[in-house]
């Protein structure tokens, strides 16, 4: 049995204690998933590499389960715990950037458009 706990604050600095032996589940990716994983992503990996991101995804996996299992019902959605995060400058119309000053480090162009590989297969 874990020793440990955590101490999670919440909004109005409350603060729960949370037993880490209840809450935590084992999910392990299996190498297959990983490889499927670095398909989508069109990663090429090495043995090692295919390793040690399947040990990081799930301790992240494991991570979000923990956190799934926390009673957030009497906590309002909020997007920062900061105060006054998210303030951004006024948005003003000002005059975009000449066309060919966009495009002079382009590796491609057409029709003064940047020109991209397609993305469909």
């Amino acid at each position: 049995m874990c020793k440990y706990s955590i101490g999670i604050f919440l909004s109005q600095y409350k603060l729960i204690r949370v037993n880490l032996s209840v809450i935590i589940v084992s999910m392990k990716l299996s190498m297959d998933e990983v490889e499927h994983i670095a398909n989508l992503a069109r990663l090429e990996l090495t043995e090692a590499e295919k390793e040690q991101y399947r040990q990081q995804l799930s301790a992240i996996l494991e991570h979000v389960a923990r956190l799934q299992e926390l009673d957030t019902k009497g906590i309002p959605p909020t997007s920062s715990v900061l105060p006054g995060a998210g303030r951004l400058r006024s948005d003003e119309p000002r005059r975009s950037l000449p066309v060919i000053e966009v495009l002079a480090d382009a590796p491609a162009q057409k029709k003064n458009q940047f020109r991209v590989p397609p993305v469909l297969e």
